[in-house]
């Protein structure tokens, strides 16, 4: 069935092949089902590093990196093919303190993974273009604890609003960015 809101879910749910890449990134979150897909994909040999992002946050005990550190220690990835990224509280801050952290380790990826919230997906994308504008990233999103998905996310109020808060943010994120975007 088509609803008057498809274009709303066809621009916020975006999900694209994955090949291989330089590194798999994981735009902060406390919700184990991010890291649990990065480490199916690294174990998939589809990157060699994953960096998780994320600093302190009241929904975990110590920070967001640490806590999905754990996660991927546990699930087998080793501990030096997981990069250190502890200091970000927002998206733009997981996207720009991560290029530093590459940087800083002279990895300057081509293709990247993004393993982010099924309904994250586009704000994550175009912040991670902001700041990685040589890199071609593939997206992997997941649904989070939440169970918000582009099948059901207009099903209930907390999911409606879950996927209006982020196409905001994308508005609110973004409008500023797009005269530097057009080439003159």
């Amino acid at each position: 069935m088509s609803y008057p809101f498809d274009c709303i879910t066809d621009f916020m749910f975006i999900e694209t092949n994955i090949d291989p890449a330089d590194v798999i990134m994981v735009p902060g979150g406390s919700h184990p089902q991010l890291m649990e897909k990065a480490v199916e994909l690294f174990h998939q040999g589809l990157a060699p590093y994953i960096l998780p992002s994320g600093g302190s946050t009241p929904n975990v005990k110590s920070t967001v990196w640490e806590f999905l550190r754990d996660i991927g220690i546990a699930l087998g990835v080793p501990e030096n093919a997981i990069l250190r990224e502890d200091k970000a509280t927002n998206t733009f801050e997981n996207s720009r303190f991560s290029k530093q952290i590459l940087q800083q380790m002279g990895i300057r990826p081509s293709k990247a993974i993004l393993v982010c919230k099924s309904y994250h997906a586009r704000r994550a994308l175009l912040t991670y273009q902001v700041d990685f504008n040589e890199t071609t990233f593939m997206v992997a999103p997941v649904t989070d604890k939440t169970g918000t998905n582009k099948d059901n996310w207009f099903l209930d109020e907390k999911r409606i609003n879950f996927v209006m808060k982020e196409l905001t943010k994308v508005g609110q994120y973004f409008a500023h960015h797009i005269p530097n975007w057009v080439e003159r």
